[in-house]
């Protein structure tokens, strides 16, 4: 079985492995005090062009999500999210489970406006009963999308100056961060991320690494004891080192956006053959996720011998799927997942 599931099927990139076999018996500092982590948070500040951020790696994305949130909000607060956003549909209640309401609003493709969020916000201050609801205090956005759609500059600093006019914090969800910043007309880069974001994290666990993802925090408010809420969460991992080597792995020399590149580059191959025959996007997209309504007939063939998402009910003879390539997918793969697709669509 070939498998276009996820992007976190396979392990890690052989160089993360590599780097953590050669200082395997090396001692060092604990719960990310190490040298390897200091290291890997330079190069982070060096790629997001700003010396003043704090950066801090936790396990998982789940976890990421629940403790930016936790210490960002106090308990009369929620943050905003597109209603297919993660923390909303795909994190089971987690973030309503520290006491913060997720506040949906209507997405498309994934994306959300400055001009929804702007509304919200004005809405709740003017309703008389203000005191008496959950108070926006936070965005949650993620680039790629649930949809596997990226923001644009424009899009994103419009969300930000909203964000910055009425005083909710702007936060990023980066678990597919790679993917989008290679993916094909993508016009943001982490320098441009870090000027309009509060906070936000890059994705190792989707990207190459065995786990872990990177906290990036540029507003002085949620730097602050940070480290007490990733420790009351259960989320200091003792032999933090294990997560700075994997990110100085991936940053010391491109290889985040090299693997990142190299799914993308595969994922526009399925695409291509999807609409070469005559196959509809769900939404466009440039990135490692690919979204199609396909015939029930044409999937019943494909997945004899391929895996991937589905993702609902389109009416009585199509499906929404998902095809998703990741940094270790084989170009053989795709290669035959191409061949079939026209094979079958005869």
């Amino acid at each position: 079985m070939i498998r276009f599931n996820c992007d976190y099927g396979e392990g890690a990139h052989p160089r993360v492995l590599q780097k953590l076999a050669d200082t395997n018996f090396e001692q060092t500092p604990g719960y990310g005090e190490d040298e390897y982590c200091a290291q890997a948070a330079e190069l982070i500040r060096k790629e997001c062009k700003r010396e003043d951020i704090a950066v801090h790696f936790i396990v998982g994305g789940t976890q990421t999500n629940l403790i930016v949130i936790a210490a960002a909000l106090r308990t009369h607060q929620g943050v905003i999210s597109a209603a297919s956003g993660h923390i909303n549909i795909h994190e089971t209640g987690s973030i309503e489970a520290t006491g913060h309401k997720v506040i949906s609003l209507p997405d498309d493709g994934g994306k959300i406006t400055a001009q929804q969020i702007e509304k919200y916000y004005l809405d709740h201050i003017h309703d008389e009963s203000f005191e008496h609801i959950v108070q926006p205090k936070m965005v949650y956005i993620s680039n790629p999308t649930e949809y596997g759609t990226v923001y644009n500059r424009n899009e994103l600093v419009s969300i930000s100056n909203v964000c910055r006019q009425y005083g909710l914090y702007l936060y990023m969800d980066g678990a597919r961060m790679g993917y989008g910043l290679c993916a094909e007309g993508n016009d943001l880069d982490l320098p441009f991320i870090t000027e309009c974001c509060d906070v936000f994290y890059i994705g190792g666990t989707k990207v190459g690494a065995l786990f872990g993802e990177a906290v990036v925090i540029k507003n002085e408010e949620l730097k602050k004891d940070f480290r007490y809420i990733i420790k009351q969460r259960g989320a200091m991992l003792a032999k933090g080192r294990l997560l700075g080597l994997q990110f100085l792995a991936l940053f010391e020399d491109g290889l985040y956006y090299e693997i990142s590149a190299h799914a993308d580059q595969l994922a526009e191959k399925i695409k291509k053959a999807f609409l070469d025959e005559g196959y509809s996007p769900l939404f466009p997209s440039s990135t490692n996720q690919q979204f199609f309504i396909l015939p029930n007939s044409l999937l019943g063939k494909l997945k004899e011998k391929y895996s991937f998402a589905t993702w609902g009910k389109f009416d009585d003879t199509q499906s929404i799927v998902r095809f998703c390539t990741s940094w270790a997918t084989k170009e053989e793969s795709v290669s035959d997942l191409v061949a079939d697709i026209h094979a079958y669509a005869q």
